[in-house]
């Protein structure tokens, strides 16, 4: 079996939240020497990571060069194929979050919303002239544009410092990823108040027909989705044991059930305790909200609830990996027009 090639940023802010998601799935990924562009996961055998410059993982999913990438939900809609099998795989990686945005100078104070744009490019039609946007995002740009009407500007492509580009007066304005707003402000640039082109963060995206064409992949893409999401949900909990007396195990169970709220997932775990202290003993053990644990601790302990313990769940798993399920759909739908 061949082995499943997992694309990540190579530098940058991406290469180090890939590098830390990765890591807190217990998927940390190992290389050997920092010039070397392919690392392995230990914890994962049959899994080669592939070090790409961000750019480029997208077209290396679609093209098939890579089944799997992690990638800002950005650059993907901007370079991916339209008709390709690549797509996105899941709800977000939780990082690397930043929206596109269309950004004009300071000096352009009647200028805050999309329909002053409009208007604008308007006027400037009539001079005979187009706005000049500059960008890196011409298709995401171009359709944000489009279904609002602005058909009288022209898009400037850019790779370099694009905020740069009013001052240096080869643009009007800018369309460009942000994060914090920092360097729009620093560059006397503001975003409009509607003027989000789209909310990104790092996906997982993966190319389907690569998947559906070898079963031994399809298997590692499940060992490694389940890790991910049930790793994911977990940051959402802790367990909690404790010891508490009662008449009986169902006695025990009823008062801790009086709380739904901190009585577990699907319910308590409990178990005899063989004792050196009088009464009847029990363990009391319940996964419950990170947020709730101090209330949840202080009702254990009107319960009479003792030696309680927190520990920390790796991992939390339902009854299916919502991920995988959606994925499955789609090799299912490619193999039934194959």
């Amino acid at each position: 079996m061949s082995a499943l090639r997992l694309a990540i940023p190579s530098s940058g802010a991406l290469y180090d939240g890939a590098q830390a998601f990765l890591k807190s799935c217990g998927l940390g990924v190992s290389r050997d020497n920092p010039r070397r562009y392919t690392g392995t996961i230990s914890s994962l055998a049959g899994v080669e990571i592939l070090f790409q410059r961000q750019s480029d993982i997208t077209t290396e999913v679609d093209g098939g060069s890579a089944d799997l990438g992690i990638v800002g939900l950005d650059r993907f809609l901007e370079s991916r194929l339209e008709n390709g099998d690549s797509r996105v795989i899941g709800d977000g990686a939780g990082f690397g979050g930043s929206q596109l945005v269309i950004a004009v100078p300071d000096s352009w104070a009647d200028i805050t919303t999309v329909a002053d744009l409009a208007d604008l490019s308007l006027e400037y039609r009539d001079k005979g002239k187009d706005l000049r946007i500059a960008t890196k995002y011409g298709r995401l740009v171009k359709r944000f544009l489009d279904e609002r009407g602005i058909y009288y500007a022209s898009l400037v492509p850019s790779s370099g410092s694009i905020e740069a580009a009013p001052i240096m007066g080869y643009a009007d304005l800018i369309a460009d990823i942000t994060a914090s707003g920092v360097t729009l402000r620093e560059n006397q640039l503001r975003p409009l108040v509607d003027g989000v082109v789209i909310s990104s963060e790092a996906q997982l995206i993966g190319n389907v027909r690569l998947l559906a064409e070898d079963e031994g992949k399809l298997s590692l893409t499940r060992e490694l989705l389940e890790r991910i999401e049930s790793s994911r949900r977990s940051q959402r909990y802790q367990r909690i044991s404790m010891n508490l007396t009662a008449p009986s195990m169902d006695d025990a169970a009823k008062r801790v059930l009086e709380r739904p709220d901190f009585s577990g997932i699907d319910g308590p775990t409990i178990a005899k305790v063989y004792s050196s202290r009088p009464g009847d003993w029990f363990n009391i053990q319940v996964v419950i909200p990170r947020s709730s644990l101090l209330q949840a601790v202080d009702y254990f302990r009107s319960l009479g609830g003792t030696s309680i313990t927190v520990t920390e769940a790796s991992y939390v798993f339902r009854s299916k990996c919502e991920s995988f399920v959606e994925l499955e759909k789609a090799v299912a739908d490619y193999r039934s027009r194959s």
